[in-house]
């Protein structure tokens, strides 16, 4: 899931809504379809806020005093059981859909999820009730949907997973707006695996969006909390099915030219919030080694746009942002640099078939240091502070935070042109690279490594405000060279990591073979920066003859 809240379209006059099933993904437009009625779009508008945590929290937090003060009432509690459909080689996942049947009390619906059209966070559902939790297929338009569903056969479908869920609701007026609290304790069943369930969704019913984060910071408070990326669908289908949350790299901004300053700072954090989000519980699971690495992209592309827009926007409640992101970043590191020395130093070292040098004995090394790193990650992202940083994060992009303790000159530059903001952001730092980079073969190491950085936060920065320009050629030209000079610097600080590394492994073994292959290692390396030297000024030239596009 892209970003923390799930949102579905807004009701139209005069049609019926059904309320967004909790074993489906966020973020689904719903189609209803009641008995003896075509399928219609419901429209119905929902903003969902999930939070994870263990049994003994869920049952204190029913009761916690926010709740208590708030609550219209004791709450409702009800059962709910879906069981989901799909063919022995899951066509129906495979195309991006779900189909299952819920029960809920005494009623039996039936849905058919499709994958999302243009907005990831809409996604188009057929619905109908049935008379219990067989299927009905006769009961869906499937001919209109085309391969694969219109050929979909009952007899050819079998249960996938299960979810079997204890749901608590209590109604909360809060800040001016009206949330409810679904309390869920249950289970996913696929098969014999099993995994619980044990969550709070705070669903916006009326007023600002502002408030979910608001309440959710407070339920914090009281207890251990972490924010939920997948549905209970997602992770039912990767139970079943043994799948891992794949990373994902920055969606599209939906900056406009005409943007004025306010829209685009807001647009553009919203795309860093939802960058980060998409790449948490990758990150977590380390199974995908993107994970940790957008992870850390979409923090610096955070950092990088509080940054830019600080210095015409000194809002304080940024800078917080930025300290949090930072430490967060921080702790990602080292997982993230074994991940690259093993994925890809090692790798293209190995591949080369040195003759005497065998890298097993080496790999075999760096294996506990990588974990060790990848278990320093978990702990901050399941803590509390990179909860309370997400949230945060979200309250502040809701509520505009950044109107509200700035003096006049600055409120003045929300509603000035985005172009022009973004031209003397862009401005500033390209001369401040090209100062940084005279003498570019002559820089010492660390003068090197503050040019990489300032052309990384140029990047993001062009990234971010291309759409206020145009989509150019001179733009793709521009980022395309700033882009090579990068990997240029990149392969020289990678040398720099890559002997950290080194003699942290020295230091762990006094294996022969390991040694041999560090002194490998560090031979090809030398090699490699005499050729990055020779590369670097003609990457330096071609991208200082690169015509700016926002000028």
């Amino acid at each position: 899931m892209a970003s923390p809240l799930a949102t579905t379209d807004d009701r139209r006059p005069g049609e019926a809504g059904v309320k967004k099933d909790d074993d489906m993904p966020e973020g689904s437009t719903t189609m209803q379809r009641e008995a003896g009625d075509d399928a219609k779009a419901s429209g119905a508008h929902e903003i969902e806020l999930k939070l994870l945590t263990d049994p003994a929290t869920l049952a204190r937090l029913v009761d916690a005093p926010i709740v208590l003060r708030n609550a219209t009432s004791r709450g409702v509690v009800r059962r709910l059981e879906a069981t989901y459909y799909d063919t022995p080689d899951a066509v129906i996942a495979r195309h991006g859909g779900s189909l299952r049947v819920r029960r809920s009390g005494k009623q039996h619906v039936q849905t058919l999820k499709l994958a999302a059209q243009a907005n990831p966070l809409q996604r188009p559902e057929l619905e109908t009730q049935v008379p219990d939790m067989a299927l009905q297929l006769d009961a869906l338009p499937l001919g209109d949907l085309g391969a694969p569903f219109e050929t979909l056969q009952a007899a050819d479908l079998g249960t996938v997973f299960t979810t079997r869920i204890r749901r608590h609701t209590k109604t909360v007026p809060f800040g001016g707006s009206v949330v409810e609290l679904a309390f869920d304790e249950g289970e996913l069943i696929a098969g014999e695996r099993t995994e619980p369930v044990c969550e709070i969704e705070l669903e916006l019913k009326s007023g600002e969006v502002g408030a979910l984060y608001e309440l959710a910071l407070s339920l914090l408070e009281q207890g251990s909390l972490r924010i939920g990326t997948q549905s209970k669908a997602e992770r039912g289908y990767a139970l079943a099915f043994g799948g891992h949350p794949r990373a994902g790299k920055a969606p599209a901004s939906g900056i406009e030219p005409d943007d004025i300053a306010d829209e685009v700072i807001a647009k553009t954090l919203t795309t860093c919030q939802r960058h980060v989000m998409a790449n948490l519980m990758a990150a977590q699971h380390g199974r995908d080694l993107e994970g940790v690495h957008q992870l850390r992209v979409a923090l610096r592309r955070l950092r990088t746009a509080i940054s830019v827009f600080g210095r015409e926007i000194p809002a304080s409640t940024l800078q917080a942002l930025v300290v949090d992101a930072r430490r967060l970043a921080s702790a990602l590191g080292p997982a993230r640099n074994w991940d690259v020395f093993q994925s890809t130093t090692i790798a293209e070292i190995e591949a080369t078939n040195l003759p005497g040098i065998d890298f097993t004995d080496l790999k075999a090394a760096t294996a506990p240091l990588r974990e060790r790193g990848y278990e320093a990650a978990r702990a901050v992202l399941l803590g509390p502070d990179c909860t309370g940083f997400l949230l945060s994060l979200g309250r502040v992009i809701e509520r505009r935070s950044w109107r509200n303790d700035i003096g006049i000159e600055a409120l003045a530059v929300l509603t000035q042109p985005g172009r022009d903001v973004a031209d003397r952001a862009l401005t500033r730092l390209s001369r401040k690279a090209l100062k940084q980079g005279q003498h570019l073969r002559r820089l010492a190491p660390e003068a090197r490594h503050e040019l990489r950085l300032t052309l990384k936060k140029l990047r993001y920065a062009a990234e971010f405000f291309q759409p206020l320009f145009g989509e150019t050629e001179v733009a793709q030209k521009y980022l395309k060279r700033m882009s090579r000079l990068q990997n240029v610097l990149g392969a020289d600080n990678d040398a720099t990591t890559t002997q950290s590394l080194l003699r942290e492994v020295e230091a762990s073994t006094s294996s022969p073979q390991v040694h041999r292959a560090i002194g490998a290692i560090t031979g090809w390396q030398g090699r490699d920066c005499v050729e990055t030297a020779k590369e670097l000024k003609q990457t330096w030239e071609l991208f200082t003859e690169a015509r700016p596009f926002w000028s």
